[in-house]
């Protein structure tokens, strides 16, 4: 049934919401053209040709297979609030958080009083002169359109756009189980852009948006090319779901994956409470959701007291590179044909799939873009709308739109490609990325003192290759206070600025390797590998390694970072990329039982770690850092068969000049 909009309805939403819980190739932002970019602002933010929204309510949606997915759908109207005879083109949302989330947060955008206290409440908030930079990061994303990316845009509605949102199967008020990326939920993408484009107040023309999950169902869906869809715009998406944050160099994503789960399943429960008070809920909703109350929970369970992995089927099919479940978590962007407009983040969880999606799509130039933020997945956003960077994401969202939608020559496709918040400087644009004129090179790990750390042991990096050494560090929870921490857990754990920018209290438990400083400024740009000789005292261990900027004051902050599990050590060369000097730059683990290698306790072996592309620029008197560290634990803790085989005991680098150990590190300018 279709029901207009309601004050209790609204009011429902909300409570049953609260109830749950200086480079010469580095050209600053501000060389494109300004006009487009204000006319842009000015067209998103001024009068709009329709003056009201309506909203038809949780309308059925039936998929091929019969499950009827449930949506709500927000149409440009009159002043009476009278939905138009106008045709418009579509824009599709699929969320797993449900229509609830989307209300609420439409609720606090469109009511003039409360989007004016956020406003207020976020302008020159700033806590960083306390050491609390996360929190003015959180409300300049606030402000920085990403609410409106997630949820409704109602200014896109009063432009003459239909937004479709939709509760994913298995979630809302959604029938079927759900399927966390799975097949039939891909299929659904399809089928839900053809329904759009096929209603009578659709011109035929459909786009998506959304954020985090709502951007990785997009590519999905563009990769199986639906005639009617046009256009994408995916915020911080995942490409390669396994890799990113749920078992990220084979240490499972504890930091964020239970409370993500446990949330998605908690509101996946709530009753559609109209329906409900009426005497008409859904009984095939009902059934569903008991028989699937808690999706993955023994994916989740088996992370953490599975003995073996061959005790849990849930590890095998995870572990198995053949299974559906991987199948469906990797995406193919190389498939996707439609205009794609990216936006990620340095310090996000999907921060290795964000780059690696936006090169593999294959379009011209002017029908894709990057952007990439010094933002977690929390802050997504911050720092756009703000003197020397971007527009706001609603703002390119609805450019966007407007072009390759409706056909309006605004300029969009004229932006740069690639527009970069530089680690260490500016806002910098791009013809591409990495930035061309990088030259790979080996920074050799050398145990000479370079007398700049307080850390297990002080070594340096260097051009050759040093003297021969064994170091040992130990397994410990220092990494709780850092910025890995900070991004296993989206951004919570980076409140304090002392853990999430700056590694000196982590690295009293690492190995740390620093350069000379640098006399010019010197900018890296590309994925990192790291190629350790290591040697362990049991069958398993955990590896992880960060690159760092280091200042003259000693703050060393992390820009990139990766780990490994040592006994998924096993390169899939099909997968994996290596530089011109033919070291790995991203040394794809296959992360599957069929290839794992226990070690031979006191035998030296190989370990070759990548860590997410970065683009940063170390000015003058800077220098780079490696940090090695034998345990992580909210980024990815091993699970629990490698965690008893490593017996946290401590692990050792073997420094060898004729075996030696080195990062494969993308410059340009001088290291040494």
């Amino acid at each position: 049934m279709l029901i207009k909009p309601s004050a209790g309805r609204v009011a429902a939403a909300l409570t049953t919401l609260l109830l749950v819980t200086g480079v010469s190739t580095a050209v600053p932002v501000s060389a494109v053209p300004a006009d487009d970019t204000t006319a842009w602002t000015a067209t998103h933010d001024g009068p709009q040709p329709f003056p009201n929204v309506h909203t038809d309510w949780d309308v059925p949606i039936t998929m091929s297979d019969g499950v009827v997915l449930k949506a709500n759908v927000y149409r440009p109207a009159d002043a009476a609030g009278n939905a138009v005879a106008d045709q418009t083109p579509a824009i599709v949302n699929l969320t797993p958080y449900t229509k609830l989330a989307t209300t609420v947060v439409d609720t606090a955008l469109g009511d003039p009083a409360l989007s004016g206290m956020l406003t207020a409440a976020t302008a020159g908030f700033d806590l960083s002169v306390v050491g609390m930079s996360a929190y003015s990061d959180l409300a300049k994303a606030l402000a920085a359109g990403a609410l409106r990316n997630f949820g409704v845009d109602r200014k896109l509605v009063q432009a003459g756009y239909t937004q479709v949102v939709v509760d994913v199967r298995g979630t809302g008020f959604s029938q079927g189980d759900w399927q966390v990326f799975g097949e039939r939920e891909q299929r659904d993408g399809v089928e839900v852009v053809d329904w759009a484009a096929a209603q009578p107040w659709s011109t035929g023309t459909v786009g998506m948006n959304g954020l985090s999950y709502s951007a990785a169902n997009q590519l999905q869906t563009a990769e199986r090319h639906p005639a009617a869809l046009r256009a994408i715009f995916p915020v911080v998406p995942g490409g390669d779901m396994l890799r990113d944050i749920i078992a990220t160099g084979g240490g499972f994503g504890v930091g964020f994956l239970p409370a993500w789960l446990a949330s998605v399943n908690a509101l996946k429960l709530m009753p559609d409470l109209q329906a409900f008070f009426a005497g008409n809920l859904d009984g095939q909703w009902l059934r569903d959701r008991m028989k699937d109350p808690f999706t993955n929970a023994g994916l989740l369970l088996a992370t953490l007291t599975a003995p073996s992995l061959s005790a849990s089927p849930e590890l095998t099919q995870m572990l198995d590179g053949d299974s559906p479940m991987r199948r469906s978590l990797e995406n193919h962007p190389e498939r996707v044909t439609v205009p794609t407009f990216v936006y990620g983040g340095w310090q996000d969880i999907f921060a290795y799939s964000a780059t690696r999606t936006f090169n593999a799509i294959d379009v011209p130039a002017d029908q894709k873009k990057l952007i990439m933020g010094d933002t977690y997945h929390l802050t997504t956003g911050a720092g756009l709308g703000l003197p020397g960077g971007p527009p706001r994401l609603d703002v390119l969202q609805r450019a966007w739109f407007d072009k390759w939608l409706k056909g309006i020559d605004n300029g969009i496709d004229r932006f740069d490609p690639v527009t970069l918040k530089q680690q260490g400087g500016s806002w910098v644009r791009r013809d591409q990325f990495p930035t061309p004129g990088m030259d790979y090179r080996r920074m050799y790990l050398d145990a000479t003192p370079s007398g700049t750390a307080h850390s297990v042991h002080d070594g340096s990096l260097r051009t050759e290759p040093g003297g021969a050494a064994r170091l040992t560090v130990a397994p410990g929870l220092t990494g709780l206070c850092s910025r890995q921490a900070a991004v296993g857990t989206a951004g919570e754990a980076g409140v304090l600025d002392i853990c999430a920018k700056d590694a000196r209290i982590n690295e009293t438990n690492g190995l740390t390797f620093t350069s000379a400083p640098v006399t010019v400024a010197t900018e890296i740009s590309g994925p990192i590998s790291a190629h350790l000789n290591t040697v362990l005292d049991a069958t398993d261990g955990f590896w992880s390694v960060t690159v760092n900027d280091v200042a003259p004051d000693g703050r060393s902050t992390v820009w990139t970072s990766g780990q490994l599990q040592a006994s998924l050590r096993h390169v899939d060369e099909d997968k994996a990329t290596r530089s011109p000097n033919g070291d790995y730059t991203d040394p794809y683990p296959s992360l599957t039982v069929d290839t794992r290698q226990e070690l031979v306790p006191g035998q030296p072996t190989i370990v070759d770690i990548g860590l997410p592309a970065t683009e940063g620029v170390l000015q003058p008197g800077h220098r780079l850092r490696i940090d090695i560290y034998a345990f992580e634990v909210l980024r990815g803790l091993p699970l629990r068969p490698m965690l008893d085989a490593s017996g946290l005991k401590p692990q050792h680098l073997q420094l060898d000049p004729n075996q030696p150990s080195w990062v494969n590190i993308p410059a340009a300018g001088h290291l040494g």
